[in-house]
């Protein structure tokens, strides 16, 4: 089966979320029939400990680190997976961030 929709889930500190939410507008993520700009965020602890070599937004080389942090859940076409992406990486402050690509199933709601 060809999943035509995905969604992504992205983690990123609620400070960047207005660029986000701008950045993902721009490439036309989170379209939904006659709506855009269609997502969710929720508030969320991440934990993380930047190893050698890295260069942490947050956090110390060799310690396990927490901060909340925002989830951004947002469906896209399928055919949009690569620009998608490059724009969130863009716009994200993270050197590693964390972004799930799951694919969907959705139907449209029956006509009244």
């Amino acid at each position: 089966m060809e999943f035509k929709e995905l969604k992504l889930e992205i983690f990123i500190p609620e400070s960047h979320l207005p660029v986000l939410r701008s950045v993902l507008q721009s490439v036309g993520a989170g379209r939904l029939g006659n709506y855009d700009s269609c997502l969710a965020c929720s508030k969320v602890v991440g934990s993380w400990r930047p190893l050698r070599g890295s260069h942490p937004y947050l956090g110390t080389e060799g310690e396990v680190s927490e901060a909340e942090e925002i989830k951004v859940e947002v469906n896209i076409r399928a055919g949009d997976l690569e620009r998608t992406l490059n724009a969130v990486y863009e716009a994200h402050p993270y050197e590693e961030p964390l972004v799930n690509v799951i694919p969907i199933l959705n139907r449209k709601k029956a006509q009244r």
